[in-house]
C-alpha cells in the first residue's frame, strides 16, 4: 500500500503451545532452550516459566494455512494463494521439506510433540501436555528461498517498515524501539 517494492513474502508459521499443570509448576525453576538449527530462523520447542509461575512448553513452527489461523487446521484459501505463487516459497519447502513434516506430523499427533519435549524434560507425560492458546510468526522468505533470521526493513523517502523481526517477543523489547529509532535517524541523516 505505501509502493515499497519487495523481494520477500510474507508466510505464516503456526507456534503451538502447551501449559503443563499446576501441579507441575515446581519442575522447572529457570528457562530450558534447545541449541537452535541455524539453518532456521525459528527457536524450537522450550520450556518456559511464566510470571504466573506456571510453564509452557513450545513453540514448534508450522506452516500456517492461514495469517491469522489461530485454532489448529483453520485455512484460509485467499492467504495460501498468496503464498503459493511465491517461487520463494517453493524454494524453502523444496530446501526444508523434512523439517516441515516432522512439524506437521508432531502437530497432529501430541506423542511426537512430547518425545520433543522430553529431550529436555524426560519425566513429562501426554497427560502434562495440557492445551494453550497458539501464535503466529509472520516469517519473511525471499525470492532464493532462504529464511530471514533478523530484522528486514523497506524504506521509502518518507516511512521504514520492519517487514520480519526475529522473534514475536523481540517487537516488545526497549533495545529494539532504540535500534528502529536508530533507523530512523539514519534515513533522516541520508535525506539531509
Amino acid at each position: 500500500m505505501a509502493g515499497v517494492k519487495t523481494e520477500f513474502q510474507i508466510v505464516p508459521f503456526r507456534g503451538e503451545y502447551y501449559r503443563l499443570p499446576a501441579a507441575r509448576k515446581d519442575l522447572i525453576k529457570s528457562l530450558i532452550y534447545p541449541i537452535p538449527d541455524p539453518d532456521l530462523p525459528f527457536l524450537g520447542i522450550h520450556l518456559t516459566r511464566m510470571i504466573d509461575g506456571g510453564i509452557t512448553v513450545g513453540p514448534n513452527a508450522v506452516l500456517g494455512f492461514a495469517r491469522e489461523g489461530y485454532p489448529k487446521l483453520s485455512a484460509n484459501l485467499a492467504d495460501v494463494a498468496r503464498y503459493a505463487v511465491f517461487p520463494g516459497f517453493w524454494k524453502v519447502i523444496r530446501r526444508n521439506w523434512r523439517s516441515g513434516v516432522a512439524e506437521m506430523r508432531d502437530s497432529l499427533w501430541k506423542s511426537g510433540y512430547l518425545a520433543a519435549c522430553r529431550k529436555y524434560c524426560p519425566s513429562l507425560s501426554l497427560a502434562d501436555l495440557q492445551p494453550y492458546e497458539a501464535g503466529i510468526r509472520a516469517q519473511a522468505v525471499m525470492k532464493d528461498g532462504s529464511l530471514v533470521h533478523d530484522f528486514l526493513f523497506a524504506h521509502t523517502s518518507r516511512s521504514i517498515h520492519v517487514c520480519n523481526a526475529p522473534s514475536p517477543a523481540a517487537t516488545s523489547a526497549f533495545p529494539i524501539g532504540d535500534m528502529i529509532a536508530g533507523e530512523v535517524a539514519r534515513q533522516r541523516a541520508a535525506l539531509n
